[in-house]
């Protein structure tokens, strides 16, 4: 029987050493090691690590540049052990790996530091762009490529450049870096630099960058400032563009500047003199000027009287006569008119012009040509619950009361007899200039009516006359009535036509008859009222005065015998 020899001590270390070395060639798996080059063929270096086998690694992984890889043998290199050892007994060797784990740890401690790293744009994807930064991949969002969206990132492909790391997870290989950001970080540096060298109130020249519509921005040399609007000129500038074109060359004040935000804010007008200076002088109150209407708006219209001085014509002093109308009625833009100054406020910057002014006052005009008494023609503009109103000469309007407009009828009937548009004749009652109030009267037009202005005494009447009157017109409310041929006209009622009921109708008398009537009394226009009741009692009373009263035994019919029995003797 065979026997099995025992192994010597010498067998026992040298299993031991075996098991130990397997163990630290385990340790060595995803780690960077230190190798040496050992042999060079067939476009693979061969390189020793102290494994029990060597590895080999392409030689395009050393590549830098073409067909430079600068190894040879002995040179010493850094390598990632993927594994100890494969089918063939080789070690798993990488040096693209070894050098992205050493960017991981460069970019590590860069990130905790918030220092810029270096990389290179080398591919695009959604969303963004890949960035190799020394061997780690990072991504680059598209909205941090630049300040502005840029169109073509062909000049940006392949190219050093820097960049800041926004976030990285080295257990996902995740890593996020802004172009932007560093952008924007020196923008703001060399902001810094130049608003340290630029001064209030500083003249200096600049380009037109972009133009808005309320303004333009002007670089000056690597930092931007805005030229507003109302800067450009002291007159009206409705777009910049009116002034300035992208691209010319402009000189500018710097109005202002903010240290925080790093805002400038310049001006053109600053440097030309200012219009406003004595302009209480050059337009004293009550002026007469001439100017150019620049912009209509709801409460009026703004008149330039000379390059960057406007005055405003409130809607209100646009016209005597056009009350409530939208200013862009009365005038248009660019037209030429005459403005009177009606107030100078310099500290404000404001003058308020009047166009009404200007043009005269219609109601004095028409007082100066239409007296009190004068007969005029217009026609009906509106009819309304208490009158007409009358256009005139002059675009002014005059207005009838219904108590003025006809004889012997109710205002209400008078009003329904003329319509909007009719042809009209009146007299000018009364003109009031400060209220802009013309007050007329038609129905002083009729036949024997008293003048406008007139009395009593003018027609040879007074109360409680006796006359003998002629019908002129027999209406349902009673009669129209004349005094003699060519005397004052005027209007027996229907209830003045008699005491008794019976004889209260006007169609008992005929055009032409004449009748005895009192004058009770004028009315607004001083038109005499007749009445042949207020007659026949007036005429009782001084019977029964005179010849006694019936209680006495006498009757009413013997009284009248006998007072028209003494009138005979």
């Amino acid at each position: 029987m065979a026997t099995t020899a025992n192994p010597t001590r010498d067998d026992f270390a040298r299993m031991l050493d075996e098991q130990l070395g397997a163990a630290d060639e385990g340790g060595f798996e995803g780690r960077v090691v230190k190798g040496t080059v050992t042999a060079i063929e067939n476009g693979m270096a061969i390189i020793d690590v102290g494994l029990k086998s060597e590895g080999r690694i392409d030689l395009k992984e050393f590549m830098r540049g073409e067909d430079e890889h600068g190894l040879s043998v002995g040179s010493e290199v850094e390598v990632f052990v993927d594994r100890v050892e494969n089918a063939d007994g080789e070690a798993m060797l990488s040096r693209d790996r070894a050098r992205r784990e050493a960017a991981w740890d460069k970019l590590e401690s860069e990130f905790g530091e918030g220092k810029r790293v270096d990389g290179r744009i080398f591919g695009r994807v959604k969303g963004g762009f890949t960035v190799d930064l020394d061997g780690a991949v990072a991504f680059l969002p598209g909205s941090q490529v630049d300040i502005r969206p840029v169109r073509d990132v062909a000049p940006l492909m392949d190219m050093p450049q820097p960049f800041q790391i926004l976030k990285m997870d080295r257990r996902r290989g995740n890593i996020v870096v802004s172009r932007r950001a560093v952008l924007e970080e020196t923008r703001a540096e060399q902001r810094s630099e130049l608003i340290d060298k630029l001064a209030e109130g500083q003249v200096i020249e600049g380009v037109v960058k972009n133009i808005t519509d309320y303004g333009a921005f002007v670089d000056l040399g690597g930092i931007d400032g805005l030229l507003h609007v109302t800067d450009m000129s002291y007159k009206r500038v409705n777009h910049p563009s009116e002034m300035i074109d992208i691209g010319q060359s402009v000189t500018v004040q710097i109005v202002r500047i903010n240290p925080e935000t790093q805002r400038i804010s310049l001006g053109m007008k600053q440097l030309e003199s200012d219009p406003w200076d004595g302009v209480s002088q050059k337009y004293p109150i009550g002026a007469k000027l001439h100017g150019t209407v620049t912009n209509i708006t709801e409460y009026g219209a703004f008149v330039e009287l000379e390059p960057g001085i406007e005055g405003l014509v409130h809607v209100s002093e646009m016209s005597w006569t056009k009350k409530n109308v939208h200013p862009g009625k009365i005038v248009s833009t660019s037209q030429e008119v005459d403005v009177l100054v009606l107030e100078v406020d310099s500290d404000k910057r404001r003058i308020s012009l009047g166009l009404k002014q200007a043009q005269g006052n219609p109601w004095e005009e028409f007082a100066d040509k239409h007296p009190v008494g004068t007969k005029v023609t217009g026609e009906v503009k509106n009819a309304t619950e208490f009158g007409l109103f009358i256009g005139l000469d002059g675009d002014v309007d005059g207005m009838v009361h219904m108590s003025d407009i006809a004889w012997g009828i109710s205002g209400e009937d008078a009003l329904a007899l003329h319509r909007k548009g009719e042809q009209v004749e009146a007299v000018v009652l009364d003109v009031d200039v400060e209220k802009e109030r013309i007050s007329l009267g038609m129905k002083q037009l009729e036949k024997g009516a008293p003048t406008a202005g007139g009395s009593a005494s003018a027609s040879g009447l007074k109360k409680n006359d006796v006359v003998t009157v002629t019908v002129l017109e027999v209406r349902d409310g009673g009669l129209e009535v004349q005094v003699g041929e060519d005397g004052a006209t005027g209007f027996i009622k229907r209830s003045d036509l008699g005491r008794d009921r019976d004889e209260q109708r006007p169609d008992r008398f005929q055009v032409g008859q004449h009748i005895d009537a009192m004058v009770t009394g004028f009315d607004r226009s001083k038109k005499p009222n007749f009445s042949i009741k207020a007659r026949q009692l007036h005429e009782e009373k001084e019977a029964v005065e005179q010849y006694g009263s019936s209680d006495s035994g006498a009757s009413l019919g013997d009284i009248l015998g006998e007072a028209l029995k003494a009138q005979k003797d």
